[in-house]
Order: structure tokens, then C-alpha cells, then sequence
């Protein structure tokens, strides 16, 4: 099924679809337990659209590239366009909140850091970023203290709170626009918490975003 921008509802928005900007190293307790470095400025990167599933569809998996990890991620989708904005744009500019997976393949992303490389493939895929319906700005009045969690076949993997993130959504958002245009349609990944991990073929996921929570599955 071709992936279309929808609110919790089931009513389709009426935006394109764009890119995903995502950010890497967001939560301390995820640099840690991947051994690695605190940024001094954001760790920017891009999902095209292609990589945009529905959690409400079988999931599709890449065969044969390797263990797949998942990174549960707060995810914004955005409403105006913005350009140089500041964060207080940035919230108005906001259609909807959700939850994604960023789908990441470890070791190729780990093969190509090592050499120096862009780590695109590992990240960029078709199908990398699982993505639930949105919920209307007002049913999340406090996205930055919003629980956030993943659970794979019965059990917590992923357990943390927006409020932990290193740089807020809408400072985010706003240094994002800093670099590249955000334009309506597109989605912000905000970061992951610890515990990511492999997954695998047939798992059955539950992604929680604060009293809400997605059902979804591995094909």
C-alpha cells in the first residue's frame, strides 16, 4: 500500500509526502551504550520518502544485509514550510506527532563509519522508517515530557522520555531549517533512547508514545 499521512483517526491529511530529517546522538543513555562520542553540533541525516511505511502494514524486511536494529523515535510532522525559523515557529509550524521506528542496518552502518563513509544505505532504505498515524498537536500538549517506548515480542526493549533529549523538538526543528528547508509533508525524527537491538522476521512490536500505543508487525 502506498504510504499516505494519516491522523490517529484515520483521516488522511492533506500533505505530500516528503523527506524524513533525522538526528543521530540525541539521548545520552543511546551514546553511551553504543560507545560513542557526544556531538558539539547535531549529527544531521535523510530518510527519502520511499522509506516511509505505515505501521498499520506488515512491515517489510531486508533480507540477507545483516542484523537490523530498531530505534524507537518521537516523530514530527511538519505543517509550514520553514526556513531559518526559530523554535517558537517551529512549534506553530507542527501538523502532528507520531511514532517511528529508524530502521538502521548495524553492521553496514558500523563498515562504512569505520572507512569514513556516508551511511545512507544503512539508514535510507526502502521501507526504514515504520511510521504510526499522527495525533493532532493538541492531544500532545507536552511533547517534551511524553514517555516513549518499544516492546518486541512481549518485552520492554526501549524505555525512555522526551524531556531526555540533548536538544529540544523545537530547537530541533529550527536548527534543521538552519541547513535544509522544511516544507509541509515532511517528517522530524527527534532521536532514540537506549536500548536498541536486532530484530527479526515475525516479531510483533507495541510502540508506546506517551497514553498511546501502535501495534505492528515484522513481515
Amino acid at each position: 500500500m502506498v504510504y499516505q499521512h494519516r491522523y490517529l483517526d484515520g483521516s488522511p491529511l492533506a500533505l505530500p509526502v516528503g523527506k524524513v530529517v533525522c538526528i543521530g546522538r540525541n539521548y545520552l543513555d543511546h551514546i553511551r551504550e553504543l560507545n560513542n562520542a557526544v556531538p558539539e553540533t547535531p549529527i544531521l541525516f535523510m530518510k527519502p520518502a520511499t522509506a516511509l511505511v505505515s505501521l498499520d502494514e506488515p512491515i517489510p524486511w531486508p533480507t540477507g544485509r545483516g542484523e537490523c536494529h530498531h530505534e524507537v523515535e518521537l516523530a514530527v510532522l511538519v505543517g509550514r514550510e520553514l526556513r531559518n525559523a526559530n523554535a517558537e515557529r517551529a512549534r506553530d509550524a507542527v501538523a502532528g506527532y507520531g511514532v517511528a521506528l529508524d530502521l538502521t542496518l548495524r553492521a553496514l552502518q558500523n563498515e562504512l563509519k569505520s572507512k569514513g563513509h556516508p551511511w545512507e544505505t544503512a539508514k535510507a532504505f526502502d521501507g526504514a522508517c515504520p511510521l504510526s498515524p499522527f495525533l493532532k498537536p493538541e492531544s500532545l500538549p507536552e511533547p517534551q515530557a511524553a514517555d516513549l517506548a518499544l516492546q518486541v515480542n512481549g518485552q520492554w526493549r526501549q524505555q525512555g522520555n522526551t524531556r531526555l533529549m540533548i536538544i529540544g523538538i523545537f530547537e530541533l526543528m529550527a536548527y534543521i531549517s538552519t541547513h535544509f528547508t522544511l516544507q509541509p509533508g515532511d517528517v522530524v525524527l527527534t532521536g532514540t533512547p537506549a536500548g536498541v537491538g536486532p530484530l527479526h522476521s515475525g516479531d510483533v512490536l507495541l510502540l508506546r508514545l506517551a497514553d498511546h500505543d501502535f501495534s505492528a508487525r515484522l513481515a
